[in-house]
């Protein structure tokens, strides 16, 4: 395997682009700009699983781990930051990044007019981030920093017309439901 080709950490890394550029400049760009970073930033991260998802199938190895860096060490204890990509979270990852792109496809109409347009797409692309950074964890420290993002997001999302009481209260119904499961560790 040759590692320039194994990039796995563009994967997640495209939506947090799009969902930072979208939530720092989004308010000064149309809606079709803000709706053309979002659609490219999931579009491109399809792509790049897909040319990971035939990296790994060719390389006929059951896994492929790339680390880059270690997030806590002590004594002959460390925990080290990187994306691990076996068959089952290769297919997770096709898939969110798949049904995430026709998402973000059904969204553009969905909430042409809507207000906070580049709020509704940053939130989206956080989604992806998190549930990305959740399926590829080569670790548990990660997959739980990317099981709570993905709550964040959900409570972003669902609460998304926070001027609605119902919204609101979905929103903090979520958002209690994903922490408490978390508790269940």
């Amino acid at each position: 395997m040759n590692s320039i080709y194994f990039q796995p950490w563009l994967i997640p890394i495209l939506p947090l682009l799009g969902a930072l550029t979208n939530g720092l400049f989004g308010k000064r760009f149309t809606k079709t700009a803000v709706a053309a970073i979002a659609l490219t930033a999931t579009a491109a991260s399809f792509l790049v699983a897909c040319v990971q998802a035939v990296i790994l199938l060719q390389s006929g190895l059951p896994a492929l781990e790339q680390y880059y860096g270690t997030w806590i060490q002590t004594g002959d204890f460390s925990v080290n930051f990187g994306i691990y990509l076996d068959h089952l979270s290769l297919i997770m990852m096709l898939v969110v990044t798949g049904v995430g792109f026709l998402i973000h496809v059904y969204s553009v109409a969905y909430m042409e007019h809507e207000g906070g347009y580049y709020r509704f797409f940053t939130y989206l692309n956080f989604f992806m981030f998190f549930m990305l950074t959740l399926v590829l964890a080569n670790n548990y420290l990660l997959m739980f920093v990317g099981w709570e993002g993905v709550g964040l997001a959900s409570y972003l999302l669902i609460g998304f017309f926070f001027l609605k009481d119902s919204a609101a209260n979905a929103g903090k119904k979520a958002f209690i439901t994903t922490e408490s499961a978390t508790s269940d560790f």
